[in-house]
C-alpha cells in the first residue's frame, strides 16, 4: 500500500504564554481555569508551559472561561495565497493530530484546516461543540471515524461529511496502522473574531 506523502513537520505552535496572558489579564488563577475546564491546575500549569496539549474540547472550555477566541491563540498567514511552504501550523487540541490553518483572513466567514492524523491520533474521546453553523469534512487519504449525536460515521479516501458543529461531535484516525489526511471546513470560522 503506498502512504500518503506527509508534508515536512514545523515545531508545534506554543500557544501556552498566550493562554497565561489572558488568564493572568482577567485575574483568573489556575485553580479557577482548571474547574472551569474541568481539568486539574497541574494540567492547565502544563499546557501553559506548553509541555503538553489539550484535547480539543478542553481548549475550548479554556477559551471560554478566558473569554476568548481559540483563534485568537494563533497567529494568520498575511496572504489570501497560501502556500504550502508558507502555511501556518496550530494545535487545535487533541493527540497525534497536526493541523494547518490554510483560509487566510481569520476575519473571513469561512475557516479551512488541512490535517494529518497519525494511526489512533484524535480530537479526544470527549465530544465538544462549536460555535460555527456548518462543517465539512473530506478524507484524502486514510480513514476517519466521525461522531456527531451518538451516530458513527467512518469516512475513506474521497469521503465527505457535512454537519452542524453546535452538535456534540468527535472524531478519530478510524486506522490503528495507516495516517489520515483530511480536510476540514467551518462557516462561519471558529476562529474569526467575534
Amino acid at each position: 500500500m503506498v502512504r500518503p506523502l506527509m508534508s515536512p513537520l514545523r515545531p508545534a505552535p506554543r500557544f501556552g504564554s498566550r493562554l497565561r496572558t489572558a488568564r493572568r489579564d482577567r485575574g483568573l488563577t489556575t485553580q479557577q481555569v482548571a474547574e472551569a475546564a474541568g481539568v486539574t491546575k497541574g494540567f492547565i500549569a502544563q499546557i501553559e508551559r506548553d509541555e503538553t496539549s489539550p484535547s480539543v474540547a478542553t481548549l475550548l472550555r479554556m477559551c471560554d472561561a478566558l473569554g476568548i477566541e481559540v483563534g485568537s491563540l494563533f497567529a494568520s498567514p498575511r496572504s489570501d495565497l497560501v502556500r504550502v511552504s508558507d502555511r501556518t501550523r496550530i494545535d487545535f487540541g487533541g493527540n497525534g493530530v497536526t493541523d494547518w490553518l490554510l483560509s487566510p483572513n481569520p476575519d473571513i466567514p469561512l475557516q479551512v484546516l488541512y490535517s494529518e492524523i497519525e494511526p489512533g491520533g484524535g480530537g479526544g474521546d470527549e465530544a465538544y461543540t462549536l460555535s460555527a453553523d456548518h462543517e465539512f469534512v473530506f478524507v484524502i487519504s486514510g480513514a476517519l471515524r466521525v461522531t456527531v449525536s451518538d451516530v458513527e460515521h467512518v469516512l475513506g479516501p474521497g469521503d465527505a461529511l457535512t454537519f452542524s458543529p453546535r452538535e456534540r461531535h468527535t472524531w478519530a484516525n478510524a486506522s490503528a496502522t495507516e495516517p489520515a489526511t483530511v480536510l476540514w471546513v467551518m462557516s462561519p470560522s471558529a476562529y474569526a473574531r467575534r
